[in-house]
């Protein structure tokens, strides 16, 4: 019996693909996450202005044209005797230098300009971080900004962190039309909102690119909570594991195949289900025959987040009445592990 049981097992997670994927905690995870985003933050390039965004601008031997500026809803900035309003949204700082340099020049004020465009306040590049992350914050880019990054600002992800990643990128002036907004632009907003959702283990493990997305000001990272379901006691690797949704289909079979099987002293014949009932909130005791089901001779039974599967060993009582709490028990400091 004990060498069919580890047959199943193989074989449900070769299935399921366990075997290829190794079981990593969250704190392994998160330290991935924070070491993905400084090697891409050493690549990261200059700050872009956008509205309410404070300017200090400096002429140098021309105090009268030097001011701090508010960057408006538009994207533009005012400076006295420029005749027109000036694109500043979506340049970086030294653009703006370059821009203003030559429109001094341009309009007989200045003949060889020399200008610094400082950011004295960030206000246009807030990033909201939400959902199931460590330290749910906003924050204001001042930088280009990866995705990965701000995962990491919110010091990474919680343990019941679902599978992706979804990041809502609203509407944004278009920043980049000097004149009236083009054809098809209505309003002069580019287009938006928009959802990009990337999955979390693309993210980690591929290496590519385009699933390091730059996050803008004025995106909502968001990262959905998925349950976990609990395997304790006689039980190989006990731990709790994390559904990549709450649409996901667990089993105890599939459950016991991620705890690695039964220790040599389980009794699966007497395991049972501790459920919390969602209107009373009592803790409901399920009993399970996994000797059965594993004999094929009884379904498998679904499990739902926050479940726990408790498998008694040879010592424990007959009759488990007091499952639930020693389940509960046990599952205090568990181990959390991610697919």
């Amino acid at each position: 019996m004990r060498l069919k049981a580890a047959l199943l097992f193989a074989l449900l997670g070769t299935q399921l693909g366990f075997a290829q994927q190794p079981l990593v905690s969250p704190q392994e995870t998160n330290e991935r996450i924070r070491q993905l985003a400084t090697a891409y933050q050493a690549r990261a390039g200059d700050y872009v202005i956008g509205s309410g965004d404070l300017l200090r601008i400096d002429v140098f031997d021309v105090p009268d044209l030097s001011r701090e500026v508010r960057v408006g809803e538009s994207g533009r900035i005012s400076l006295p005797l420029i005749p027109v309003k000036i694109r500043a949204g979506g340049l970086t700082p030294i653009q703006l230098e370059e821009k203003l340099a030559e429109l001094l020049q341009v309009n007989g004020l200045v003949t060889h300009p020399q200008v610094t465009v400082f950011v004295k306040e960030h206000r246009s590049q807030p990033i909201t971080i939400i959902g199931a992350v460590k330290k749910p914050t906003v924050y204001q880019v001042v930088r280009h900004t990866s995705l990965l990054e701000a995962l990491s600002h919110a010091e990474g992800l919680a343990d019941d962190a679902g599978g992706v990643v979804i990041v809502t990128r609203p509407a944004r002036p278009n920043f980049f039309s000097e004149g009236s907004p083009p054809e098809g632009s209505g309003n002069g907003l580019l287009p938006g909102p928009q959802a990009i959702t990337i999955n979390l283990k693309d993210l980690l493990e591929s290496g590519d690119p385009q699933f390091n997305i730059p996050v803008l000001g004025g995106d909502i990272v968001s990262v959905p909570r998925a349950g976990i379901v609990y395997v304790v006691g006689a039980v190989q690797k006990p731990g709790g594991f994390v559904l990549r949704s709450n649409s996901e289909e667990m089993t105890v079979l599939k459950a016991v195949a991620l705890a690695q099987g039964f220790k040599g002293t389980a009794k699966p014949g007497q395991a049972a289900i501790i459920r919390k009932d969602p209107d009373t909130g009592r803790e409901l005791e399920i009993d399970v025959n996994l000797k059965k089901i594993m004999a094929r001779k009884a379904r498998d039974v679904r499990l739902y987040p926050n479940d726990i599967l408790f498998v008694p060993d040879s010592m424990g009582k007959k009759v488990l009445r007091r499952a639930g709490e020693a389940a509960i028990a046990i599952t205090t400091g568990v181990i959390i592990w991610r697919r």
